[in-house]
């Protein structure tokens, strides 16, 4: 996690708009007519002013309608296959979630897990403190313990696991990966948690810290599907926080000589990926990659967004067209004004992410209270809900109601298909589910504006409301 001021830069980066990038040229794709005809009427769902994921008019595809300000569609052309969208449960985001009573939580988690409605399903969690924490601690402190001897997951007994139970209650299909901020102290120069780096001679009790960690989460009832090695990997946060250094070389070889043939002996499925840092460190994601031993265990990035363009992570894509790439940390500030009402800059963000290659979008964290805490900070992060320390009332950031709009609408197995825009200020991209319907989501910025969809020789006129995120479902 970078500082708040990087947040607020990140913020307003994406808020700028960046122009995402189109697959075909816009000419041609105007003119064919190759795309499978659509069936049916379009449902409309608008965030805006005061709407808040709220139905719109259904709207009636025509044919042979001129298209004018188009968004042409042609779902034959297929990328990515999405894996999903979610957030972290961070020690903080557990224990604001656990100072809920009961019926409210439930409630709170129905919303925000149960696939019947935001059905938030990829969601990170911390191995040991990260800067959201009640406190910094590790799961084995104290002097060395090359043998693990020490090692307990007890920290995280009374809240965390409870939480990440609940929430696998509530969506059987949660994909959790989980990140360390920093090894314990002393496998580290300089002896503590807040910056630093980690010591070579170390690597191989490190694995057994993260298979103790996987195989302590299962025996709780909380599998992890994922980990990355490191939390930013090119930052030490100038010691402010639990943060490693953790360099390149020092990444593959972890990852290759150690972590790598620690989780296969022990018979650990967990997947690891890499970097779990900015869009600028591209390169290092590609020299990673083309090390083939590394592959042999790892074929995943995880990149942020708080320095660096999306655009970068295509370049990632092209050296190596097989890897995963994932969007795993963002999240608002609870002190901008408009904390309640940015949908339009998240919507701007998740659509960029996918459209260059992203096959999941997990946000920072979950829940924090109305000062963006307990932290170990200070920093000013907000949660995608505040849950206020004392009234227990909840809000949701404009965060969440961008979330909507993609984790209600887009299933896991969904593959993104070719979406070509005229009015380059407008955010979109285009989704196939499993079960065959198409789903297209409109980030609008600016001023109400109309636009046209078409797809085959089918058109439909959509009416964009402004500052909208807007949602479009047909057969």
């Amino acid at each position: 996690m970078s500082n708040a001021q990087t947040r607020r830069t990140f913020l307003k980066l994406s808020a700028a708009g960046l122009t995402a990038t189109a697959t075909t040229d816009l000419s041609s794709a105007l003119t064919t007519s190759s795309a499978s005809a659509p069936a049916g009427n379009i449902t409309v769902r608008v965030t805006s002013g005061k709407l808040r994921y709220a139905p719109g008019e259904s709207l009636a595809w025509r044919t042979g309608h001129p298209a004018e300000n188009a968004i042409v569609l042609d779902p034959s052309k297929k990328f990515q296959e999405m894996l999903g969208f979610g957030a972290a449960f961070t020690d903080a985001a557990c224990y604001t979630f656990n100072r809920l009573a009961a019926p409210a939580r439930d409630e709170l988690f129905h919303d925000l897990f149960h696939p019947s409605e935001m059905g938030l399903n990829v969601c990170r969690t911390c191995i040991g403190s990260s800067d959201y924490s009640t406190e910094m601690f590790s799961y084995d402190e104290g002097e060395p313990d090359l043998e693990m001897k020490r090692f307990s997951i007890a920290h995280d007994e009374s809240y965390v696991l409870p939480m990440l139970r609940q929430a696998r209650k509530v969506n059987p299909d949660l994909f959790l990966f989980s990140s360390p901020w920093s090894p314990p102290g002393w496998m580290k120069a300089g002896g503590s948690m807040l910056g630093g780096s980690i010591r070579k001679p170390y690597f191989g009790p490190y694995a057994q810290y993260f298979v103790k960690f996987l195989q302590a989460y299962a025996a709780a009832g909380v599998p992890v599907q994922a980990v990355t090695v490191q939390n930013e990997v090119d930052t030490d946060q100038d010691g402010r926080m639990p943060a490693c250094l953790f360099g390149q070389e020092y990444e593959i070889g972890f990852v290759k000589d150690h972590l790598g043939p620690a989780l296969q002996q022990n018979g650990i499925g967990t997947k690891i990926w890499v970097l779990d840092h900015n869009y600028n460190l591209w390169g290092r994601a590609i020299c990673e990659l083309d090390d083939e031993g590394l592959r042999k265990y790892c074929d995943t990035i995880a990149f942020h967004g708080y320095v660096g363009t999306p655009e970068m992570m295509d370049k990632v894509h092209e050296a190596h067209p097989e890897a995963s790439l994932y969007w795993t940390e963002g999240g608002p500030d609870y002190t901008a004004p408009d904390y309640a009402t940015d949908w339009t800059n998240w919507g701007k963000t998740f659509t960029q992410a996918i459209r260059h290659w992203c096959r999941a979008i997990s946000g920072w964290n979950l829940a924090l209270d109305e000062k963006g805490r307990p932290n170990i900070g200070p920093f000013s992060c907000g949660g995608m809900v505040t849950i206020h320390s004392q009234t227990k009332e909840i809000t949701r950031s404009g965060q969440y109601w961008a979330f909507a709009h993609f984790a209600r609408n887009i299933q896991r197995g969904a593959k993104r298909f070719e979406s070509v825009c005229q009015m380059t200020d407008l955010e979109q991209v285009a989704f196939e589910n499993p079960d065959g319907r198409k789903v297209l989501v409109v980030t609008n910025p600016g001023p109400a504006r109309n636009t046209t969809l078409k797809q085959g020789d089918q058109t439909a006129e959509i009416a964009l409301a402004p500052e909208s995120v807007t949602t479009l479902l047909w057969s």
